[in-house]
């Protein structure tokens, strides 16, 4: 795409959970129970209206699906702050001073007081309907390549409980994550194509793990994008988590809405108004009695209904695709689900198809009325929902005549997004009256520009230096979530190399195989490693190990070994290997010498499956050969 020439400009959001002791409002250690909950609750929230008497409209949307809450809790990693049943502590000083640190390393202007806010959440991620948040500092810039992108604030605030399950009316969370520190590094929307969106989150991301006080791993790092081109709205893209598919995710959302305002030109020549966008719905339930679709039977069956509403103008234009794997049908869909709680719809530039016939679709478009040039869509469900689900299909329609609607969408795995709520307001901020402002003094100030970690290019240089890295592995290991467990290891004398090689692309290449990595603990790694140290087994086992540890967390290194058979032979043993394979092949010794010894070690080292050095193995075919050629 012609990113210029559509005008696009992107901004973002980085989210980075701090490696403090504590969470942010209590003393409760903030990380993750993998062992369950103790206790459940529930609840229902709503929203209430500001200072000034108004109420949020993505608040107001998300009251209105009616659901109900079920919040997981243990007693370790939760407290009654967390359930919003006492007030907040004293924030944490420590998440303040990481987010001063990067604030100066990034020429941020520090405030002379951290007043805490409530930004008002009713989707159940926070117990209160609110999270807390407070800007550190304003400005602040980047340096990408030869140009410079600026930063407009660095906030502290609290992560939200975690969503674990969704069915129906009803969302469970658990409340361990609700609470953790985070850093909030908002840019200006100064990117125009989605590499330049990925490099510049990528630097600050760069410039955190530099603070060392960052945690690592999936899921402590999320980027939020806003992104919007020439006369349309600002999208706001929640939850991107993995910084790969970034670019992929700002391409696909800038294709959707230029072809978003392709519909727009095209309604605008059809001389469609919103006028014409008639909330006029019609029961054909009765048509459908005998249909074929399994979908509108067992609607009808539970004793639901089928409803249609007519599109004036929109033939050709429901079934257009935005991006890959996404339509103008599919946003309506996503807004029926929503405001009616439907499965889905269906629309006649997909019909006939799902079972439903042409001669069906022929009796549908002459009971509505439509006109060659007009759209049909369908939905079967209960009355009342196939209502409400018509009636946001009809807006979304009419939304589509001014092209790019401002709204709050989430990622989806393939680098596409969906629709989640109405963009927020102003009047979701208010004062937080339960915790006193934090003031950063001079002193401070001054105290830690004298203490800055270094940039991330210094530190690069002392790593390749200091490990005998080459750039490539240095970079993967600065960027991993085992950079300590690294370090832990090279001091105990392991090849770095090996182990960088390991804890950066053998783990990345297992995931990607399916292996469950995420239950790989650090202390089954380096049990691995240091059976390798010892001798009790060789590096080339360690991929197949770590697999196993993987997909079974309660085992050791050490029970690894055993239950894969990778026990080292012993040296009588790998002797005669090396003597058996010499003879069997005497013929080839004999016509190639020396030259032998790669076929030969491949032989050798495939029938001993890990269980012998290949240095040992090479001594001992050195020998081998010589006695035959000499």
């Amino acid at each position: 795409m012609d990113y210029k020439k559509i005008g696009l400009t992107v901004g973002i959001e980085i989210h980075q959970e701090l490696a403090t002791e504590t969470k942010l409002f209590c003393n409760c250690p903030p990380e993750l129970n993998k062992e369950g909950y103790d206790f459940t609750f529930t609840r229902k929230l709503r929203p209430a209206q500001s200072e000034l008497g108004e109420i949020d409209p993505a608040a107001l949307f998300e009251f209105l699906k009616g659901k109900t809450i079920i919040y997981e809790a243990d007693h370790r990693t939760s407290c009654l702050v967390e359930m919003d049943e006492e007030p907040p502590s004293p924030m944490d000083e420590e998440a303040v001073g990481i987010a001063l640190t990067f604030s100066l390393m990034t020429k941020g202007t520090p405030v002379d007081e951290v007043q805490v806010m409530r930004k008002t959440v009713v989707d159940g991620s926070n117990t209160g309907g609110f999270q807390r948040t407070s800007v550190v500092s304003l400005g602040g810039e980047i340096e990408v390549g030869d140009k410079t992108y600026h930063l407009e604030q660095v906030a502290v605030e609290e992560d939200a409980a975690r969503k674990m399950s969704e069915d129906g009316d009803t969302i469970t969370y658990r409340l361990d994550r609700l609470g953790i520190p985070l850093i909030e590094v908002t840019t200006a929307p100064e990117m125009h194509t989605p590499q330049e969106a990925y490099d510049v989150a990528r630097r600050i991301g760069s410039i955190l793990r530099a603070t060392g006080k960052v945690r690592r791993g999936l899921g402590t790092i999320r980027q939020d994008v806003n992104v919007s081109i020439m006369n349309g709205g600002i999208i706001e893209i929640k939850g991107a988590q993995d910084l790969g598919m970034l670019t992929t995710l700002v391409e696909y959302e800038a294709q959707r809405q230029a072809t978003l305002v392709e519909i727009q030109e095209e309604l605008k020549s059809r001389g469609i108004k919103s006028g014409d966008l008639k909330k006029d719905l019609f029961d054909v339930s009765g048509m459908f009695a005998t249909t074929e679709s399994k979908i509108l039977l067992n609607a009808l069956k539970k004793g639901g209904r089928v409803y249609a509403v007519k599109l004036k103008g929109f033939n050709g234009l429901t079934g257009k695709e935005l991006c890959p794997n996404r339509r103008l049908g599919t946003e309506m869909s996503d807004h029926a689900k929503f405001m009616g709680g439907v499965r889905g719809i269906f629309h006649t530039d997909e019909l006939p198809g799902y079972n439903i016939t042409q001669e069906e679709v022929k009796d549908l478009r002459e009971t509505v009325g439509a006109k060659p040039e007009d759209a049909v869509v369908i939905v079967a469900d209960e009355e009342s929902k196939c209502n409400a689900a018509l009636m946001a299909v009809v807006d979304r329609a009419i939304q589509a005549l001014s092209g790019v609607p401002a709204e709050t969408r989430s990622a989806n795995p393939d680098g596409t997004t969906r629709f989640t709520r109405p963009r927020p307001g102003a009047a979701r901020m208010y004062p937080e009256t339960d915790v006193r402002p934090t003031q950063i003094s001079a002193e401070a100030v001054a105290s830690a520009l004298k203490c800055l970690p270094d940039m991330p290019e210094v530190k690069l240089a002392k790593y390749q230096k200091k490990y005998e890295l080459n750039e490539k592995l240095a970079v993967q290991v600065l960027d991993s979530e085992y950079l300590d467990l690294f370090k832990e290891l090279a001091e105990l004398g392991l090849s770095t190399t090996l182990l960088a090689v390991t804890l950066t692309e053998d783990l990345t290449k297992l995931r990607r195989d399916g292996v469950p990595t995420e239950g790989l603990s650090q202390d089954a790694i380096k049990g691995t490693f240091m059976l390798v140290k010892d001798g009790t087994t060789v590096k080339e086992s360690i991929p197949v190990m770590l697999a196993y540890l993987s997909k079974n967390p309660t085992h050791n290194a050490v029970r690894a070994i055993k239950e894969l058979g990778l026990e080292m032979m012993s040296d009588e043993e790998v002797k005669q290997l090396v003597e058996s394979a010499v003879k069997e092949r005497e013929d080839l010794v004999k016509e190639r010498g020396m030259k032998a010894m790669g076929p030969l070690m491949g032989v050798i080292m495939g029938k001993a499956r890990g269980k012998a050095s290949p240095q040992q193995v090479n001594k001992l075919l050195n020998a081998a050969i010589r006695v035959i050629i000499e």
